[in-house]
């Protein structure tokens, strides 16, 4: 176990087996110095953690539940990157992430939301190497009815 996973491994967090890809993809490409892994929803045991909206209305998912499974959507991108490149310790820096919440509309608490996947790869990479750019885009629905899916861009060393 490299560094990376032993500090995931003290903040509670092991690494899944790749969730199998729900169409024709693959859960991560490595090329050029850059992983890129596919957009990646909150499998827990090759099941959907929810379904549903995130927002404040009956029957949605609220913000901080839906904070969780973008941590779990970033977990599971993690275990993706890391089937590319046999060891995350080549991690050099997270370079961006691209975070999907299906909202209810007038919801705009996206970057609170994807602030799960954010904050999981500062505990992964450290602070520096853990810094990136973002993108948090509220949708009307994701694949399977998930309620946040998460995608990693991440620099490699050779």
């Amino acid at each position: 176990m490299g560094a990376v996973e032993e500090r995931l491994a003290a903040a509670g967090i092991e690494l899944p087996e790749v969730p199998t890809p729900v169409a024709a993809y693959v859960p991560a490409v490595l090329h050029g110095g850059l992983v890129h892994t596919s957009g990646q929803l909150p499998m827990v045991a090759g099941e959907l953690a929810a379904t549903g909206v995130v927002g404040s209305g009956e029957g949605t998912v609220d913000a901080a539940a839906a904070q969780e499974l973008a941590r779990t959507c970033a977990i599971n991108a993690l275990a993706a990157a890391r089937s590319v490149l046999g060891d995350l310790d080549r991690v050099e820096r997270v370079v961006k992430i691209v975070g999907f919440v299906a909202s209810e509309p007038g919801f705009t608490g996206q970057p609170q939301v994807v602030n799960g996947a954010s904050e999981l790869m500062g505990v992964a990479f450290g602070d520096e190497a853990g810094q990136h750019a973002r993108s948090a885009v509220g949708v009307a629905a994701l694949p399977l009815g998930a309620p946040v899916e998460v995608e990693l861009v991440l620099a490699v060393r050779d």
